[in-house]
């Protein structure tokens, strides 16, 4: 609530800035119910740690983790199953002042498993200079259409470095559905031309911290400057709501016990898009969405089968398909584990940007 009484985070002032307020608070008492109820569990009960030796940090009360990014190698820690569908939930605080060139990324992918036809679910937030605000994207991939990038870019209505917040993805059979703090904020229904491009196989829960001055902010302009180091995201009341599957042999029964988790994942509150819903999402994407592949033409002339294309919405993007994007976590991921503590780049390190 702070953070909302700051809401200068990307507004004006004056009578702008008090109808941000309002609509804000509106936003977020629509659908806030939905989550008041979840489960969360303990880090070791459904974690382990993926990369970065020492720079991921256990909370006292095992319920929390940080991850560092420092001069010598980011952070990241992955679920200890995979899973056929789910809800997959954590508070997340960000890193403060310089952080350009960070990518904190909370996401789902079965790229160790699946390495030429791997699905993979994205938040992304992308670092800035200090003073300027964390931006962040979603994407969806599957079946390895990783050349078919389905990214959504957006700002924030708060400073993610200054308090906790909420972010969430639910993955059903029919829909897949991004929350900032009980906000829906992006919805992808699946449809039969998608084909294999929705995710359909099961997945494992990552959250990493890594380094991505060549993309992540101002298409590369800005770099990590390990000055600022180390950088700190924190993770705590972490949910993990779905079938734990073995990803290769899914016999009869697992699929059977897959179908009543299916149906329960489908029956709970957040899963149901009433019309409050709708309208909150509608009200978040025409003030803080500023790019979206449906409406980049010149990535896809024709835009991919899943986008509703809005006259107004096509008016306003018209001139965004520009931008400079990271692609698939599956190849950082692997990047990451095997890289040794040696320092990321002397360049990169002594940067001032």
């Amino acid at each position: 609530m702070d953070d909302l009484l700051r809401c200068c985070y990307g507004f004006g002032s004056g009578a702008s800035k008090t109808f941000a307020l309002f609509s804000i608070f509106l936003l977020i008492s629509i659908a806030n119910a939905a989550f008041s109820n979840l489960t969360t569990i303990p880090f070791n009960q459904g974690y382990s740690p993926l990369f970065g030796d020492g720079n991921l940090v256990r909370s006292p009360d095992g319920k929390g983790v940080r991850l560092l990014l420092d001069r010598f190698t980011g952070s990241g820690f992955i679920s200890s199953n995979l899973y056929k569908h789910g809800f997959f939930s954590a508070n997340i605080k960000l890193p403060s002042d310089y952080t350009a060139g960070i990518c904190v990324a909370f996401y789902t992918s079965n790229g160790d498993v699946f390495e030429k036809s791997h699905d993979e679910l994205d938040f992304e937030f992308l670092g800035n200079l200090e003073g300027k605000p964390w931006r962040f994207q979603t994407n969806l991939y599957g079946n390895g259409s990783t050349n078919r990038g389905r990214e959504e870019r957006y700002r924030l209505w708060f400073d993610p470095s200054k308090e906790f917040h909420r972010y969430s993805i639910l993955w059903t059979a029919n829909k897949t559905v991004f929350y900032i703090d009980e906000v829906p904020i992006r919805e992808v229904v699946k449809n039969d031309a998608m084909g294999g491009d929705y995710p359909s196989k099961p997945m494992s829960l990552y959250t990493t911290i890594w380094d991505a001055s060549n993309w992540a902010t101002s298409g590369g302009r800005y770099k990590v400057n390990y000055k600022y180091a180390p950088f700190v995201a924190e993770f705590k009341d972490l949910v993990l709501e779905g079938c734990p599957t073995d990803p290769i042999e899914q016999v009869s029964a697992a699929a059977d016990v897959c179908a009543e988790k299916d149906a329960y994942l489908d029956s709970q509150d957040y899963a149901i898009m009433t019309r409050k819903r709708r309208q909150a999402m509608r009200w978040f994407r025409q003030r803080f969405m500023y790019y979206s592949y449906c409406y980049d033409t010149l990535r896809y002339p024709v835009p991919p089968p899943e986008c509703v294309i809005s006259r107004d919405e096509k008016q306003r993007f018209k001139d965004t398909g520009r931008l400079k994007f990271g692609g698939s976590h599956h190849k950082q991921s692997r990047q990451s584990k095997r890289r040794s503590r040696v320092p990321i780049s002397s360049s990169a390190s002594n940067s001032n940007m």
